[in-house]
Order: structure tokens, then C-alpha cells, then sequence
């Protein structure tokens, strides 16, 4: 599997967190990437007069609202948001298929693909890190540092009617029917997640939930993952979450909840 794809859906384990590493170990570029200095890059990633705009409830959305009331670098502290995807990353409904079609949700999410059929989405990217001293020490005895890298896949979609209620209502049954794996593709690119679990119904917007997945790397290795979606009123915002040591050794982490709860803040 190429770590083109990979950057492009943050779906395959081993090369996304070879990815995010090169990104942590080399700083980060105009095109993608995170420095930890959010501000930085203000200017660019958020046209003026956007940030901190919050949509009317209940209202469909037009593409250029959403773009208003979706995350910009002013809105975060740490990090980089990207507001338009590179085309590696950019991935189109088309171009994903599940085992099983109640999975797609899921891979939507991961993805950042809108859910159903949305009157309007855009999408974001977001990429942050922090440093901490290791416990263990270099080989000649060196203070060492451990780098944490995280990255969301963001998209945001406004629906007619009943419409997010709907989106929302397949992913809460994907997650239950999927919890035993299933395989997907994407452009091209194949991947096996092995187990869906740990959901919780998160207490944000009008409803929201969360659930970790895990995807196969390499022997009986997997990488995990995370899904956090919040619906307000008729707009869903859906983010598909990678951690660099997450990815490699499937381990716990927490989910950037001062992202997603600036995300959630815009939506009214």
C-alpha cells in the first residue's frame, strides 16, 4: 500500500503513523503538516471574519456557510488546520467500497466523507503535536524526547429535513453491526479492521458518539483509531482520528477534545 493512499484517508495503520512521524521528525510544510505554533499560519487558513462564527440553528447550510462555521487555525490553540485537502487526500465517495455496505459509515468517517446525501460538506485536516520528556535515555545516555502526534480528517455536512438525523441514525447501526470487523477499500488501497468498540454517546450538540477501531498492521499487530461524530441541528460534523503511538502499538490515547469542541462551538 502506497503512504500516498494512506496520508490521503488515514486508514492504513503502519504507513499513516510512518507518515505522521516524518511530519513530527521533520517539521512541517507549507502543504501539510504541523508546527506547533498554530498562529503562524492564521492568515492563510482563516479568511477574515470566519472564525468563531457559529451557524443558525437548525438551519441547511449552503457550501459557503459551512465554510464559515468550520474549523480555521483561529479557532485552535495548538496545531495546524488545513482548510482545502491536498488531492492525495481528497478522497471521493466513489472511491470507497466495505465487505459490508452497513460498514461505509465508518470508512466515511475515517475518510472524511460526508455521511448520506448531504445538501453541502467541506472538509478539514488538522495536525497537532506536543513534547515530553522520555523516561528512558538515549544510547550514549542523552535526555530523550517523546514527540505525540495526532491528526483529525474533518468533514462537515448540512442536510435537508430529517436528513442528519438519518446519517446519524446509520452510523450508530454500522457501529453495532461492524463490531466484528470487516474489510474495505479505497481507491484502491485495501485495509482489515478488526473489531469496532468502545462506544460511548458523547454529550455535545444534539447528539454525538464515539468509537475506537482497530486495523490491522502487520502478523497479529493492529493500530488504532478513532471515530467522534456530533450532530446539531440539521449540520454533522464527523472526525476520524490517528495518534502516531496509537497507530503503531494500538495503545489507548485521548481524542484532541479542545478540537473537537471548537468544531462543535461553531455549529450553533
Amino acid at each position: 500500500m502506497s503512504s500516498t493512499a494512506v496520508r490521503r484517508t488515514a486508514l492504513a495503520a503502519s504507513a499513516a503513523a510512518l507518515a505522521l512521524l516524518a511530519t513530527a521528525c521533520g517539521g512541517s510544510s507549507d502543504d501539510d503538516g504541523a508546527s506547533g505554533d498554530g498562529k503562524a499560519k492564521a492568515d492563510r487558513s482563516a479568511p477574515a471574519g470566519e472564525a468563531g462564527q457559529s451557524a443558525p440553528a437548525g438551519k441547511t447550510l449552503t457550501a459557503a456557510e459551512l465554510e464559515k462555521v468550520a474549523l480555521a487555525q483561529a479557532d485552535v490553540k495548538n496545531g495546524e488546520v488545513t482548510t482545502k485537502l491536498s488531492a492525495e487526500e481528497d478522497v471521493a465517495k466513489e472511491q470507497i467500497s466495505a465487505s459490508d455496505k452497513a460498514c461505509l459509515p465508518l470508512v466515511h468517517v475515517q475518510g472524511a466523507v460526508a455521511q448520506a446525501e448531504p445538501a453541502a460538506d467541506v472538509k478539514r485536516a488538522w495536525q497537532g503535536q506536543t513534547e515530553a520528556p522520555s523516561e528512558s535515555k538515549g544510547p550514549d545516555g542523552q535526555d530523550m524526547t517523546e514527540v505525540d502526534v495526532n491528526r483529525i480528517m474533518l468533514n462537515v455536512a448540512s442536510y435537508e429535513g430529517d436528513g442528519a438525523e438519518q446519517a446519524m441514525a446509520g452510523l450508530k447501526t454500522a457501529v453495532e453491526k461492524c463490531a466484528g470487523g470487516f474489510e474495505a477499500t479505497v481507491g484502491g488501497d485495501k485495509m482489515r479492521v478488526t473489531e469496532v468498540s468502545g462506544v460511548d454517546r458523547l454529550k455535545a450538540g444534539d447528539e454525538g458518539l464515539t468509537a475506537n477501531v482497530r486495523v490491522a498492521t502487520s502478523g497479529d499487530s493492529s493500530g488504532l483509531m478513532k471515530l467522534v461524530v456530533v450532530r446539531k441541528g440539521a449540520t454533522l460534523a464527523t472526525f476520524g482520528v490517528v495518534n502516531l503511538s496509537a497507530m503503531v502499538t494500538g495503545a489507548e490515547f485521548e481524542v484532541p477534545a479542545d478540537i473537537v469542541d471548537a468544531q462543535v462551538a461553531k455549529l450553533g
